[in-house]
């Protein structure tokens, strides 16, 4: 049965230098597993929120949105 890989961490030489650059990287993978791009957006700025167990549950068929309510810290509101 094949998977997508884990979401890697860039490679060495194209590692975000930059809060910026890391937040946007978040939001190409979250775009690329299948996430509209306002709640990508949302996810990607969130550090809180485990981009890998993320894409893990929408490659096993579960819908972003619900994916994020899911994985969302008690402590935050829901997506």
């Amino acid at each position: 049965m094949w998977t997508r890989p884990k979401a890697a961490f860039p490679s060495r030489g194209s590692t975000p230098t930059s809060r910026g650059n890391l937040t946007d990287w978040r939001l190409d993978q979250l775009v690329r597993a299948g996430f509209d791009g306002e709640l990508a957006a949302l996810v990607a700025a969130d550090r809180a929120m485990d981009l890998d167990a993320l894409i893990e549950l929408v490659d096993r068929g579960c819908p972003p949105r619900l994916a994020a309510r899911i994985l969302a810290p008690l402590e935050r509101k829901s997506y």
